[in-house]
This record gives structure tokens, C-alpha cells and sequence, in this order.
């Protein structure tokens, strides 16, 4: 039977929207920026890792909901790849004072600032806002002979070298920290968990998908169209209570595993931007959380509405900051 322990780990993925303004920062007109009721334009938003993950599907639907309602116009996303996040990160420190950009982020760039010895660390960064939270999932390709999340962990306690999980973060990352404390959680030490890292989501599915990888770990949400689909089985969820998007779906503690896990993303600028760009982007991104099209974007994904912004954010970056450091000290990478 499974040694249950209780291991709540509140996490935020990071939802990083870089906004960059044409001219001397953000402009809507004549006037301040979306004061004389004009959409703001020319907003990009930097997400530090590959295509189809979460902060990629995050960035994305935040662009589409600012333009369907007017918010901005020409919002552009693009993609900076490389060491779990940092490379973005370092990018967006190394812009300190462009009130153009901003960088979609999370627990992952958080957990991967201290993993890859980066010299830029979120600290840095001007924090804008918190947007959502979301819970993770144990997933297996359909195929797999796991078929309870319960069969699962049995079969990883016996082995736990040869059952080999996929995340779509560097070690220290939220999908990274899911299956060590759940590891933790029923039993088995961390340091004998075969943990392949995948830069983001849209490099962990096909890797699912594929069966490199005896099952993964990541954030529901990435997993929803191949559930549908069929090509996918979700184990449980680690959520405090049943996710309506997944309804037959276990959590880990109605499975008897005493754990709960939630990511979150936000969305942080350069260092040194002035308080007129500061307030560009919080005011755009306070209508983007106001619209109709951001609830229903929270219905349709399970994404759990979390949105603070600026100190606020802060505080809850700094209290991040130090518990993934303490975390990654105990686990020895850091």
C-alpha cells in the first residue's frame, strides 16, 4: 500500500506577455497609451520556451482575447527557446529599461534560474501579473498498462529507475517538482527518479504520445485535445477537488495519495522600465482579465483565475523565489 504524507505545493505558471510598443513605449494614439479609449498597439509577448506548451497556449490565448476585445491591436508572440526558461530570462534582464517588452513565465523559470546557474534571476524583472493557476496531471499514452494511477505508482515503487517520467520542465521546473513530491509522497526517494526533461509541452507530448517515456507530468491543460482525442489517459489530477473538465477523473488524494499540486503563470517586464509602461501593461492586461473573452478562455481550459499585479506579484515572486531555492537545496540541485 502506498505511505501517504501531506505535501501541498502552491505553485504559479507563469504567464509572461512581452508587449512591445512601437516609438518611445507603448502607444495607443495621440495620448497615453489606451487613456483616450484606443486599443494599444504593437504588444509582443516573449515566451521562453518551444511552441505548444503551456506558456506558449497561455501567451496565445492572452494575444487572441486583447484583440477580440479591442484591447490591443497586431499583438505579436514569439518564441526564445533554451535552459528551461533562462535564455528568455536573460534576454528580458538584458533589456533593462525597454517598456516594449515583457516575457511570459512561471514556476518553471523560477525553479530553472537556480538549476542552470543563471546569472539573470526573476528578482531582476519588473513583475506585472499573476494570471492563472492549474493544476498538474499524471498522463499516460492510451496503450499504456497502467491503468489506475494506482497500478502506476505499484509499478514504480518496484522500480523506480526503470519507470521513467516526462516533463516539459528542467529540473526545478513545475513538472519537475510534481513528480519528485509525489515520489516523495508515496514513498520513494527522489534522487531514484528517472526524470527526462522536455523543453515544454509541445516537446513532452510527442514523447508520451511515442512511450519514451513510461508516463508524464505537466499541467492538465496541455493534455486536454489528445484526452478528447482518445490517444491519451489522464491517472489523476492534483488538484484539491475533481477538475469539471476532466469530471471521471481521480485526484491524487481520492486515490489515497495525500498531495496537492498547483502550478502558475504570470507575466514579468525588463528591469528599469519607467512607470508610465508599467502602467500600460497592467492596465491592459486588468481589461484582458475583465473581458468576457478571458472568462471563457478560464471555463474552457480549467485554468483557476489567480490575477494579482505589480507588488502584489512581487511579493508572491520573492516568497517563490526562496521556497523553490529551499526545495532544490534539499533535492541537491541547488
Amino acid at each position: 500500500m502506498m505511505a501517504t504524507r501531506n505535501s501541498v505545493l502552491v505553485m504559479g505558471v507563469a504567464m509572461a506577455t512581452a508587449l512591445a510598443l512601437g516609438g518611445c513605449g507603448a502607444t495607443a494614439g495621440q495620448d497615453e497609451p489606451g487613456e483616450d479609449g484606443k486599443p494599444v498597439a504593437g504588444l509582443r509577448i516573449m515566451v521562453p520556451n518551444s511552441p505548444g506548451g503551456g506558456y506558449d497556449t497561455t501567451a496565445r490565448t492572452a494575444a487572441k482575447v486583447m484583440e477580440d476585445a479591442k484591447i490591443a491591436t497586431g499583438v505579436q508572440v514569439f518564441n526564445l527557446p533554451g535552459a528551461g526558461g533562462t535564455v528568455g530570462l536573460q534576454r528580458t534582464v538584458n533589456e533593462k529599461g525597454n517598456g516594449k517588452l515583457a516575457m511570459q513565465m512561471g514556476l518553471g523559470v523560477v525553479g530553472a534560474s537556480y538549476t542552470s546557474k543563471s546569472a539573470a534571476t526573476l528578482t531582476q524583472t519588473t513583475p506585472l501579473a499573476k494570471m492563472i493557476e492549474e493544476a498538474g496531471a499524471v498522463v499516460v499514452p492510451k496503450d499504456s498498462p497502467y491503468r489506475t494511477i494506482n497500478d502506476l505508482v505499484a509499478a514504480w515503487k518496484a522500480d523506480p529507475k526503470k519507470v521513467a517520467v516526462g516533463g516539459g520542465s528542467s529540473p526545478g521546473g513545475p513538472d519537475h517538482l510534481l513528480p519528485m513530491q509525489l515520489a516523495k509522497t508515496v514513498g520513494i526517494d527522489p534522487r531514484q527518479v528517472n526524470y527526462v526533461s522536455y523543453d515544454g509541452g509541445g516537446e513532452l507530448l510527442p514523447a508520451v504520445l511515442g512511450g519514451k517515456v513510461a508516463f508524464g507530468a505537466s499541467g492538465f491543460g496541455e493534455f486536454l485535445d489528445q484526452v478528447e482525442a482518445g490517444q491519451l489517459r489522464v491517472l489523476a489530477v492534483t488538484s484539491e477537488a475533481p477538475i469539471d473538465a476532466l469530471k471521471d477523473v481521480p485526484t491524487l488524494k481520492s486515490a489515497g495519495i495525500d498531495l496537492v499540486f498547483t502550478n502558475w503563470r504570470g507575466i514579468v517586464a525588463p528591469p528599469g522600465i519607467s512607470d508610465a509602461d508599467k502602467k500600460v501593461w497592467i492596465d491592459a492586461l486588468t481589461k484582458m482579465h475583465e473581458s468576457a473573452e478571458w472568462k471563457a478562455e478560464l471555463a474552457k481550459r480549467g485554468w483557476t483565475d489567480a490575477f494579482v499585479t505589480g507588488d502584489e506579484f512581487g511579493a508572491f515572486l520573492t516568497a517563490q523565489d526562496t521556497s523553490v531555492a529551499d526545495l532544490l537545496k534539499q533535492l541537491g540541485l541547488a
